[in-house]
């Protein structure tokens, strides 16, 4: 008799602490509908920005596109945008280039011999992230493209990229052209020879 009354009290005891757990949840349901109360403290303080020192380029800003230029979260100051405003300023070629990857000598003849040869794309303008593209071909063959090569570039002021070709045989004598797309888009084009 005795293990009965303890398996009735432990019965009663766990059916105790069940209702109490579920009557908690309730509580916890009923206290998430209420709204919280607002929020009291001061907004964090600003420091403020010093210009930098004379011969010092600024540091490239950064924005968020998510985040309009003057918001709460940033302290209400306007955030600088950045900028791509590159365009390409000249295109040089040649069949040799010196250690800054420039064209030695600018030409628009080259021999069947000549090995390789050399597009040197100047640009101006500054860019996070730009893409280059020289596209080549071989005009008495029906504009048939034979190399296309891609660079992506990120400068801040005057930059020169060099795209080259080469053919380990002689190339076929006849009219060629290169052309320069910036972001997709043609923004030059040069025309060669190559000849005896």
């Amino acid at each position: 008799m005795n293990a009965h009354v303890r398996h009735t009290a432990m019965y009663c005891a766990t059916l105790a602490g069940l209702l109490m757990l579920s009557a908690c949840g309730k509580n916890e349901q009923e206290s998430n509908t209420t709204p919280p109360a607002p929020a009291t403290s001061a907004p964090a303080p600003t420091m403020p920005v010093s210009p930098p020192p004379a011969g010092t380029a600024p540091a490239p800003a950064m924005s968020s596109p998510a985040m309009p230029a003057s918001s709460p979260a940033s302290g209400g100051m306007a955030s600088v945008p950045a900028h791509n405003e590159i365009k390409v300023a000249a295109v040089t070629l040649g069949s040799a280039v010196d250690r800054s990857l420039a064209v030695s000598k600018e030409q628009r003849h080259f021999a069947p011999e000549d090995k390789a040869i050399y597009a040197a794309v100047n640009t101006v303008g500054r860019a996070d992230s730009a893409t280059l593209n020289a596209t080549w071909s071989y005009e008495e063959g029906k504009g048939q493209t034979f190399s296309s090569t891609t660079e992506s570039i990120a400068t801040d002021g005057p930059a020169t990229t060099t795209f080259k070709v080469q053919n380990p045989n002689a190339w076929p004598q006849g009219k060629y052209r290169v052309q320069i797309s910036l972001n997709g888009k043609p923004v030059a084009s040069e025309n060669f020879e190559i000849r005896s």
